[in-house]
């Protein structure tokens, strides 16, 4: 099958999605072994028709909601039409709520600050990041480590317990691992050279995400995956990916609220790493029609979407419909 734009190679997937897939909580490596990582502790506005397509499940059942921050509450951090009133919504409702993001440019105190700006009723414990999932794992996985971080933005505030080097030391020692972030200025090749260096002597590759690309006010820029794919060829070594959408991302989600993936609703606007992948590990879907979506990508996808609406304005009238 041909690879869809924006979403991972058939060559090496993300981790939980490897070797037929993992349950939340457990991560696969390239070799094909499995292991568990924990999850880490840490006036109404008129709203479009909601559409659906996909299977029809009720949302009587849903208890708690999680939701993608970039394409699906904003765009280079702008809220979105009915974002903000949406969120106060589910808030006022009582509905739980967390913000899951691969987004590797700001910690979540940083996140929190700028979308509290914009009007989102949110704050840094209700939001979870690849690094924090990502330190999480080195933490448990990688203990000591040195580790190289090859990032746009400054997430270290988001990986405590986990040493960050440049360079090699006075006695020669080099990093343990290579660690990818968000892509950006900091992708240069002198800086992929020395990771694919440092992977080739041995170091372990780990990856925030492999998005391909993602929405900005300008439109659709390169993000980790499409460097990430070069460098695993090249190596001959597959990364090993802790954000979305590996099942120890989303456990740790549901960690977070205390949430049964069956009573939990995914809003994405990635019709893979999002929405599919959120069902794959048995939580209902809700695929937006902003951000990143594209009729052709969601044409070419592996699975239908539970639910497609066309904003995130429309989901607390998603989730009040009646049972059919």
């Amino acid at each position: 099958m041909p690879q869809r734009p924006g979403q991972p190679s058939p060559r090496v997937r993300a981790v939980g999605e490897q070797h037929g897939g993992s349950p939340p909580g457990e991560v696969s490596d390239s070799a094909g072994g499995r292991h568990t990582q924990h999850a880490p502790h840490f006036e109404r506005s008129p709203c479009a028709p909601v559409r659906q397509v996909g299977d029809d499940r009720s949302m009587e059942r849903i208890d708690a909601v999680l939701i993608d921050i970039d394409g699906v509450l904003t765009v280079s951090w702008e809220p979105l039409p009915g974002a903000v009133r949406a969120v106060e919504r589910l808030r006022e409702a009582g509905t739980p709520l967390a913000l899951v993001t691969n987004t590797t440019s700001r910690t979540r105190a940083s996140i929190a600050r700028r979308l509290g700006a914009a009007g989102f009723p949110v704050g840094p414990d209700d939001i979870l990041t690849a690094p924090a999932v990502t330190a999480a794992h080195l933490r448990e996985h990688h203990p000591g480590a040195r580790c190289l971080l090859i990032s746009a933005g400054d997430v270290r505030g988001d990986l405590s317990g986990v040493t960050l080097v440049e360079a090699e030391d006075s006695e020669g020692a080099v990093p343990d691992v290579v660690v990818l972030g968000g892509a950006g200025t900091a992708f240069g090749y002198a800086a992929l050279n020395r990771a694919f260096h440092l992977v080739q002597r041995g170091a372990a590759l780990v990856a925030m995400h492999r998005n391909l690309y993602w929405r900005t006010a300008g439109g659709l820029d390169l993000d980790t995956g499409a460097f990430l794919l070069g460098l695993e060829r090249a190596a001959g070594t597959g990364a090993v990916v802790t954000g979305k959408p590996s099942g120890a991302f989303f456990a740790a989600a549901l960690a977070h609220l205390g949430a049964d993936p069956a009573r939990t609703l995914m809003v994405g606007d990635d019709i893979e790493t999002d929405v599919l992948a959120a069902q794959h590990h048995g939580m209902t879907g809700a695929l937006v029609r902003t951000g990143k979506y594209r009729p052709e990508t969601y044409a070419a996808a592996d699975g239908t979407p539970d639910h497609v609406v066309d904003s995130f304005a429309d989901v607390p009238d998603l989730l009040a419909r009646p049972a059919a």
